[in-house]
């Protein structure tokens, strides 16, 4: 990678941000951009700051980072740190790039950031291409991204739908969004994935896309629309 990865730390314990700030300045490659109390502020902060990676605590006031990653849109790669291992399935659900737990020696935190350097140049050389290599049975296909209509969860599979098939492929609904471009592609739903461009009509808290009816999660409506009418805003 040519410039840094952009932090932001979230933790309600003061002597934790400190930490955690002094660990992200000794190391070259992170940069940080934003210290958060809770997961309100780093809420707010996120309408007007863009991030690649947040340093996330779980337990806090208000709004644990469970639910705050839960319930958001697209948000930044994620490293929960934390003094409780009873969150480490939760963590894997979600697809969080490492889980740290508290005290965090250096040693562990460098290994976390190492494997968020590695993740974030993987995708900087796969962002010029257009489509993407999925496993379909014992087969690698090809798709484009642009015949994507959307995405469905299926437990331990994803059910991708096109214009002409349907393809059943072994992944998280995180991994995939992850290979797909943003611009283009968002998560209205914790079981959906849909390709904006692909739209045709939006209905309370329903997408219609050809066919089929995409449902939105109540919390994430505002931010879903606000994405649809930048999408078109930028595409005019």
């Amino acid at each position: 990678m040519t410039t840094p990865i952009r932090c932001i730390i979230t933790d309600d314990e003061p002597m934790a941000r400190k930490g955690l700030q002094g660990y992200i300045e000794k190391t070259g490659f992170l940069t940080l951009t934003g210290v958060c109390e809770d997961a309100l502020q780093l809420n707010q902060l996120l309408k007007t700051q863009s991030a690649d990676l947040l340093f996330l605590d779980i337990e806090m006031p208000y709004l644990s980072g469970i639910d705050f990653l839960k319930n958001a849109i697209n948000p930044p790669r994620v490293i929960f740190t934390t003094a409780y291992d009873q969150y480490a399935l939760s963590g894997y659900e979600l697809d969080v790039l490492d889980y740290l737990w508290k005290p965090i020696a250096f040693e562990r935190f460098l290994k976390a950031a190492n494997k968020a350097y590695d993740y974030f140049r993987l995708q900087q050389s796969e962002g010029k291409q257009d489509y993407l290599f999925v496993k379909v049975d014992n087969r690698l296909e090809k798709l484009f991204f642009a015949e994507i209509l959307f995405a469905e969860a299926m437990e331990n599979y994803v059910r991708i739908y096109t214009e002409s098939r349907k393809l059943i492929i072994h992944s998280t609904m995180r991994s995939l969004l992850d290979s797909l471009p943003a611009v283009n592609f968002i998560q209205p739903h914790k079981s959906y994935i849909i390709n904006l461009d692909a739209i045709r009509a939006i209905e309370g808290n329903v997408l219609h896309i050809r066919e089929y009816q995409v449902p939105v999660s109540k919390y994430l409506r505002e931010a879903v629309m606000e994405k649809i009418i930048n999408n078109r805003l930028l595409k005019k």
